[in-house]
């Protein structure tokens, strides 16, 4: 059994003698068979010295318990490190960053405690899955639908605490973290807090609004290691009434520029309230979503890549203009009763008609609810059609496009994500494709697609999402490039005024050296200032997003 770092044998069994006294002996795991299920399944470091090990884990069943085993910890310097449900695949799934830790596992902790149809809001605990979200909704038959990721299997509170997005809505920019309204909070100097109108006692406000009164504080706790969140609301939406989706093609090159900045007119103003998916004909991308065929023979020799420059446009446009390909498509959706969506898709169509000569619109998607099941069985059968996702159904149809799919030509062991955040103008945007692809080949990163087909882009109201991956290896020697090339890709955005939104564990302290440098690094001397503050033996989370207890910082940073 590993034992964490600078603590005695002794005190590390006194340690979780007393754990056991707080869950159960039968909560308190250390063999290896158990600690070795905590592993990243997608790890960088696999079969390398520098896998982190989990010494134990530890299944807490409510915040009073969480609270004595962060208590205890403090005292014999234990460091720990939570998770909700364990997942996060691709960014450091449910292994420490510190080798050692004992990992607090939440997912015992799985209620569903409050649910407001008339509000439209909820109060969960860490442990509930999206999944089991979903089937309360539906075995409760409450008029409720919730925004979710492609698999169902994760945590809203786990997602909402990284900041990750999800396929169905767009309203406030489709940032989960956005949704969160109040949290019960356990410190890591073993104190227990509840924000805005949480903290009066009886408060019936708690998950209506965020702020309270006085400082707001909710978000010092996403993506840092201060505190264990053991409650936390959320808003919802009512259920789906009606859903349409509309494509657009635009039939030059250049009107990027100008498709980009409808949508994002009609985002911000409400016009259209469902995930946009944009995709380039021209260059061979987005059949998959659009309905259409895939790049001819022909078409595929005008898309070669040659000593990496950007294939020329001139041939390509000729070529989709006589065969009526787009040069750019752009798939609206809406969440709406029927009769509005239509009118909003008439107003939509009429703004692109104007603002873009020559834009053509593809067929409308439109679907009643409640849905039946060969409506359901329909959905992702074929190009085009409604993804699952889209209508808060879970799916693996977005995630199979990973690494591991049986689609890709070849098997790994997981992806490693890449996600930086790129200006929604669509001048930025193709920037970024360019200084992307050359990077890919610099650094000798494999890519897939044609030259703009190789970097996919999700967008939020004002930003885009570029996601990139790489194939996790079972060959140290590989990751540690994928590693040194994951540092370098994410310098060369820096560079760009390019920033991440999210990034994987195992980086976690390079990253936010690169990307924090503004004024000597200030905001992570705050991060530190914080963190000692509420957690001043430094037992949670040691490292997450590049923040160290104090006493290793040297060690770690260098700092």
């Amino acid at each position: 059994m590993a034992i964490p770092p600078g603590i005695t044998e002794q005190d590390f069994a006194n340690a979780l003698q007393e754990f056991a006294n707080i869950v159960g002996e039968e909560w308190v795991f250390t063999s290896e068979e158990d600690t070795s299920l905590y592993k990243d399944v997608y790890s960088i470091y696999q079969n390398s010295d520098l896998e982190p090990e989990v010494s134990a884990a530890i299944a807490p069943d409510s915040a009073e318990q969480v609270q004595a085993i962060v208590r205890v910890a403090n005292r014999y310097l234990v460091p720990l490190y939570p998770i909700s449900t364990g997942k996060n695949l691709g960014y450091g799934g449910s292994s420490p960053i510190l080798s050692g830790s004992v990992v607090l596992d939440l997912k015992r902790m799985n209620r569903i405690l409050n649910v407001d149809t008339r509000n439209h809001t909820m109060l969960v605990e860490p442990g509930v899955s999206f999944y089991d979200v979903i089937n309360y909704f539906e075995e409760n038959d409450l008029p409720l639908s919730m925004d979710i990721p492609d698999p169902a299997w994760g945590s809203p509170i786990g997602h909402a605490l990284e900041r990750g997005f999800a396929h169905t809505y767009s309203e406030n920019g489709r940032d989960r973290w956005d949704t969160v309204c109040g949290m019960e909070v356990v410190l890591g100097n073993g104190e227990i807090v509840r924000t805005g109108p949480g903290a009066c006692e009886g408060s019936r406000t708690w998950q209506d609004q965020k702020w309270g009164i006085g400082p707001y504080v909710d978000g010092i706790f996403s993506q840092s290691n201060f505190g264990v969140i053991t409650k936390m609301g959320f808003w919802i939406r009512p259920a789906h009434e009606g859903y349409r989706s509309l494509t657009v093609f635009v039939p030059r090159f250049e009107d990027l520029t100008r498709m980009v900045d409808l949508d994002s007119y009609l985002q911000n103003a409400g016009i259209v309230n469902g995930m946009t998916v944009m995709g380039a004909p021209m260059f061979g991308g987005g059949f998959m979503f659009f309905n259409t065929p895939p790049p001819t023979p022909e078409h595929r020799q005008l898309l070669q890549v040659v000593d990496n420059r950007r294939p020329d446009i001139a041939p390509l446009q000729q070529y989709c203009t006589e065969n009526r390909i787009g040069a750019w498509a752009l798939e609206l959706k809406w969440h709406l009763p029927n009769r509005i969506s239509a009118a909003a898709a008439e107003y939509t169509k009429d703004l692109f008609a104007r603002e873009i000569p020559g834009c053509w619109f593809g067929d409308e998607h439109v679907l009643e609810f409640p849905l039946g099941e060969d409506v359901i069985a329909t959905l992702n059968e074929r190009p085009g059609n409604p993804e699952r996702v889209n209508l808060g159904i879970p799916s693996l149809s977005r995630f199979g496009m990973g690494v591991r799919a049986t689609g890709q030509p070849s098997t790994s062991q997981g992806h490693f994500w890449f996600a930086p955040m790129v200006p929604k103008k669509g001048e930025e945007l193709l920037k970024y494709q360019e200084v992307m692809q050359q990077a890919h080949v610099e650094l000798g990163v494999p890519f897939m697609g044609s030259f703009y087909g190789n970097l996919p882009m999700y967008w939020t109201k004002r930003v885009g999402v570029g996601l990139a991956n790489w194939a996790v290896s079972t060959d140290p020697e590989v990751n540690r490039r994928t590693r040194e090339q994951y540092i370098a890709m994410t310098q060369i955005c820096v560079d760009n005024g390019w920033t991440e939104y999210r990034a994987p564990a195992p980086v976690h302290t390079e990253i936010m050296s690169i990307i924090n440098n503004w004024n000597d690094g200030s905001l992570l001397t705050l991060h530190e200032a914080l963190k000692d503050a509420v957690d001043p033996n430094g037992i949670l989370s040691a490292g997450r997003y590049g923040i160290w207890p104090r006493h290793m910082r040297e060690e770690m940073r260098g700092a």
